[in-house]
């Protein structure tokens, strides 16, 4: 099980049974669940026209312990993996949860990041768990998968962030000014700016700089492209890294509707481990 944010598309879930727990957004006093009643082609044109900024929340503990409630009629665990707890309350909300719970094992695993690097946790652990493997050796791998996973994105405009609390207030205010467009990653659970640059040409190309030095090694990599509303774009990236590598297996993904609040219309980033 997961959250919406991991942002794998339906028939991948039907496919590999993955069970989904959605956030929610709130556009204009209505209220949508992510992934279910509001798509990221939804979602940014309906943004543009909002008179104020989305707000996101997640699941309720209620919501989560019905879906764990449900799941205990059919399994004995589920291993749940969702966005990062310094970001969100859905993985302590899904802690809360499976504690009242009987009938059932919960495996919580926070993936310290989001979209589709937390996606590559969630495949990982449905493709092993068609193998047969037990929660316990799928957990052990997921911790060997973080020690891996690396980052990094841009985004067109630092209000989203700053209004939403999801990155300092200075930084914010610096990177405006200047016009700066830095490298952002996840540190200690939190979004924080790994390098100013001065475009967001220079910041993808220092993007695929680091991505560049893993790739080389020659190692099998798992990689996607993330984008905001920006397709055209991620494609082509994705493209030239394929081309370029033939160690790497790269897909495309999205920012939906929650993540694409805080990073707002425009963003793109890179997303990898060393298998």
């Amino acid at each position: 099980m997961t959250d919406s944010t991991a942002y794998i598309p339906a028939d991948v879930r039907n496919k590999l049974n993955i069970e989904m727990l959605p956030l929610n957004v709130l556009i204009d006093q209505a209220s949508y669940q992510e992934e279910i009643d509001l798509t990221a082609d939804d979602f940014y044109p309906l943004v543009r026209k909002a008179k104020e900024l989305p707000k996101t929340s997640q699941p309720s503990i209620g919501y989560i312990k019905d879906k764990l409630e449900n799941l205990a009629n059919d399994y004995d665990a589920v291993i749940s993996i969702h966005l990062s707890s310094g970001i969100s309350g859905t993985y302590q909300a899904l802690i809360t949860a499976s504690n009242m719970v009987k009938g059932i094992t919960v495996y919580p695993f926070d993936s310290e990041i989001s979209c589709m690097a937390q996606g590559f946790y969630v495949l990982e652990a449905a493709e092993m768990v068609k193998t047969g493997a037990a929660p316990e050796t799928i957990m052990t791998r997921l911790n060997q998968m973080q020690k891996a996973m690396r980052g990094y994105f841009v985004v067109d405009d630092l209000t989203h962030l700053h209004r939403g609390g999801r990155l300092n207030g200075a930084q914010a205010i610096v990177g405006s000014m200047l016009q700066v467009k830095p490298v952002l990653h996840f540190v200690d659970k939190k979004i924080v700016p790994f390098e100013k640059i001065r475009t967001q040409k220079k910041a993808l190309k220092r993007i695929v700089s680091l991505f560049d030095e893993d790739a080389k090694t020659g190692k099998s990599i798992r990689a996607a492209v993330i984008h905001a509303n920006r397709p055209q774009e991620a494609e082509s990236l994705k493209e030239e890294l394929a081309e370029k590598y033939n160690n790497v297996e790269i897909t495309t993904s999205y920012f939906g509707a929650v993540i694409g609040t805080h990073l707002g219309e425009g963003a793109l980033g890179l997303v990898w481990y060393i298998k």
